[in-house]
């Protein structure tokens, strides 16, 4: 706790004179550019990794970066966060980006992995579908290789989960939305984006910054009834 409350120290001493017409902005408004869906981990760090400065991205966390769908009973602060940002904040830009070595992507493909937090395992089964997606896709895969597939996987189930609430289907309906699916590479710094197809990553750069086709997944998603079954 003494290196915490250091930082805590260092921050208003140093750095908050060194920001204070900024803060003083932030204070009366905030104006973020992207909504910035994550997970949990303490690896990931999305105001570091986007070299981002406080009020540009409105951050929501949690394990998994999961989103449950509509009509979940279990959606609580996830979606309405959500759904302030979009609604309230009339952010555009939403990124969804999970990542490598996911412990709760590890929960899903090994359930006894979570049996002792009960609370973790009902919420890691809106990921189910990415696990039935690799075993479907890749029945071969190694362990290593699954997690990986599953963590890609799970990105696209939870943009596909986005599509579903009506406040982010009508936007993308009216060209006012895109959605990104982005994988982030703890090890390599790297990030792999979702393709135009919404089913291939590659890493991003400019030309391709990871925003799949978001029209054409919102027509194959209406179209799949298996989809609509599970929820």
């Amino acid at each position: 706790m003494i290196d915490i409350l250091t930082g805590l120290k260092r921050f208003q001493t140093e750095v908050y004179p060194s920001h204070r017409e900024l803060f003083a902005h932030l204070a009366a408004n905030q104006q973020p550019r992207a909504l910035f869906i994550a997970c949990s981990d303490s690896r990931v760090v999305p105001n570091l990794l986007l070299q981002a400065e406080p009020g540009d991205l409105f951050l929501v966390r949690n394990a998994g970066n999961i989103v449950p769908p509509a009509g979940s009973a279990d959606g609580g602060g996830t979606v309405a966060s959500i759904e302030y940002a979009v609604a309230a904040l009339d952010i555009t830009d939403v990124i969804l980006c999970g990542h490598t070595n996911c412990g709760a992507m590890k929960g899903i493909l090994h359930p006894e992995k979570v049996e002792s937090m009960p609370h973790v395992a009902a919420w890691v089964q809106h990921a189910t579908p990415a696990r039935r997606a690799v075993e479907r896709l890749f029945p071969e895969a190694g362990e290593t290789d699954k997690l990986e597939r599953t963590v890609e996987q799970n990105v696209i189930q939870q943009v596909k989960n986005l599509l579903t609430h009506s406040f982010i289907r009508s936007r993308v309906e009216a060209g006012r939305m895109e959605l990104y699916g982005w994988v982030y590479d703890i090890r390599s710094g790297t990030v792999r984006g979702m393709d135009a197809s919404g089913q291939e990553f590659s890493e991003i750069h400019f030309e391709a910054h990871g925003s799949p086709d978001e029209k054409r997944m919102l027509r194959e998603l209406e179209a799949d009834e298996e989809f609509w079954e599970r929820l």
